[in-house]
């Protein structure tokens, strides 16, 4: 019988294609799983009902998004990820590796605890201590960002120039995640994606745009780079210390030529990486995931 996994997303698109035809050249089968329609039955035993796996569970789980809503249905579907794995099922990513990333200002104090470089960061609820940062930091001409605390591709992050350009707590559902800004923000921006499978920096693109902000879903244009160097170490590195099992990581460089950190993606995608490089990324990811199968086979925690 082949091996059967569980896409897990609401939206396929592109990214669940590719996986798709990456697992079943592999003489593997997938289903596409919204985890909004999972739950937990917990009378008498542990059992997670996941459609299209009603009679048995999948051997392992592709995290290709997680659905959004309230604090509450969050983390009910993060419980389901954790539940998988304490049943022996293989999540990639699992729960915790999304926790710490999904959250940027956990993932800022991870990186920094690690000792690795990136840029100073201020994260507060209470708006007036926010102004007050802002008012510190931009006082000489210094810029800051603010980004969602939650959030991907660019959107809603801020550059903040002076105090007068705080967000109000409605447009950041009252966290201020502040952010030195790295690089000149009147010049073209630039920045580096470095994709990390199984520790391994398998691929890398520059990103450049006539604005502020190189984010391809805000119109940068990729580049294939080598993933070498200190941007590869530093890449591996974050991925490490953050313990997953594979991530886009976001790189900047300030005008001295210094390496920073800016973000570790948990659930990146790939799309424009793969439209520039020669990896085969979705293959990649496959590979990787059908590897640990065979490690928890190996191991006797799946059958």
């Amino acid at each position: 019988m082949s091996l059967r996994v569980a896409v897990l997303t609401d939206k396929p698109g592109w990214h669940g294609r590719a996986l798709r035809r990456a697992f079943a050249s592999r003489g593997v089968d997938t289903r596409y799983v919204s985890l909004a329609g999972a739950r937990l039955d917990l009378d008498g035993g542990a059992r997670i009902c996941l459609p299209g796996f009603e009679r048995a569970l999948p051997d392992a789980v592709f995290v290709r998004g997680v659905p959004g809503g309230s604090l509450e249905q969050v983390v009910c579907h993060l419980n389901v990820l954790h539940a998988l794995s304490e049943l022996g099922v293989p999540v990639y990513n699992d729960g915790r590796a999304i926790e710490r990333s999904v959250d940027k200002s956990l993932t800022s104090l991870k990186l920094l605890q690690a000792g690795l470089p990136t840029p100073p960061t201020w994260v507060t609820s209470d708006r007036a201590h926010a102004l007050a940062i802002a008012r510190r930091q931009t006082a000489g001409g210094g810029v800051l960002i603010c980004k969602p605390l939650f959030g991907s591709q660019g959107e809603g992050i801020r550059l903040l120039h002076s105090v007068d350009d705080l967000p109000a707590a409605g447009a950041v559902d009252n966290v201020w995640y502040l952010q030195r800004f790295i690089g000149d923000p009147e010049a073209p921006a630039s920045d580096w994606r470095v994709f990390v499978i199984g520790g391994r920096a398998v691929a890398a693109m520059r990103r450049n745009a006539r604005g502020w902000l190189a984010n391809v879903a805000q119109g940068g244009v990729c580049q294939a780079v080598l993933p070498e160097g200190d941007m590869r170490r530093l890449a591996e590195d974050a991925v490490s210390c953050l313990d997953m099992a594979y991530a886009g990581v976001d790189l900047m460089r300030d005008p001295e030529g210094n390496w920073w950190l800016i973000e570790v993606n948990s659930i990146p995608a790939w799309k424009g990486l793969q439209g520039v490089c020669r990896v085969d990324i979705a293959a990649s990811l496959a590979d990787d995931l059908l590897r640990r199968c065979v490690v928890c086979q190996d191991a006797g925690v799946i059958p």
